[in-house]
């Protein structure tokens, strides 16, 4: 498993709480950079722009990742283009909450 792969591996582990799904599965995560020291920059987003909980789960992200021996610094983007919509979610998520 690379590194990448073991950074979304570990973000699974973030749950939105008002839905009960990992960020992943939610579609929130829209990219991973990881530079040559091993530094990451994740850019992600919200299911709403007034989510109450944003700084519960930005910082869930961060947290977890900070956890991690292989990573550096860790830096938490976090966009509202494009827009969140259900179509991010997987396949997993979308049996959870019948969509």
């Amino acid at each position: 498993m690379n590194l990448k792969e073991k950074v979304l591996e570990e973000l699974k582990a973030v749950i939105d709480p008002e839905l009960g799904i990992n960020v992943v599965d939610l579609g929130l995560i829209y990219e991973i950079n990881i530079d040559e020291q091993n530094n990451v920059d994740i850019t992600m987003t919200l299911t709403t722009p007034g989510c109450p909980l944003h700084d519960s789960i930005t910082s869930g992200v961060k947290i977890a990742l900070e956890a991690m021996d292989e990573l550096n610094n860790v830096n938490v983007n976090l966009v509202w283009e494009p827009a969140w919509s259900p179509d991010k979610m997987s396949p997993d998520a979308r049996k959870f909450l019948g969509a």
